[in-house]
């Protein structure tokens, strides 16, 4: 069921603000997303990996953010990306990882390492869950 942007979900009109109310015990996109997460991270850390930072944003619009930022045994920082799709018919998690969403996260990692005097070595990993089966792809991608 739908609302329009002039109805909450109990058939009131309440001006363009109004939104349906989130029921409790209701999965959201948001739930969803924060156990994926937690399923990448718990993965990643039976791996070596030790948690760094979690779901670190550029301040301001059009920024990016990082899912998770982890190190690795030899040092290096990994900026992970998490994709979850239940199926693949939209092309599955992978397909989900354009050209601008690389860039973003390039944009918000960069952003991120100027904490740092002198940054570390560091890559960008995918982190698959289509459908409950996990894969991760070290250096998926590269910020050239």
């Amino acid at each position: 069921m739908w609302f329009s942007r002039k109805q909450v979900a109990d058939g009131s009109a309440d001006g363009a603000k109004a939104v349906a109310k989130a029921v409790p015990g209701q999965v959201t996109t948001k739930s969803r997303g924060d156990a994926a997460e937690a399923a990448a991270l718990a993965y990643l850390a039976r791996a070596g990996l030790k948690l760094v930072e979690t779901n670190y944003r550029t301040p301001g619009r059009g920024g990016g953010e990082i899912d998770l930022v982890m190190r690795a045994r030899d040092g290096t920082l990994v900026f992970v990306e998490v994709r979850q799709r239940s199926g693949d018919q939209h092309g599955g998690a992978a397909a989900s990882i354009g050209a601008v969403k690389q860039q973003r996260i390039i944009h918000a990692a960069r952003h991120y390492l100027t904490r740092f005097a002198s940054p570390p070595p560091c890559r960008f990993d995918v982190v698959l869950i289509d459908g409950g089966t996990i894969e991760w792809l070290p250096a998926a991608f590269d910020a050239s």
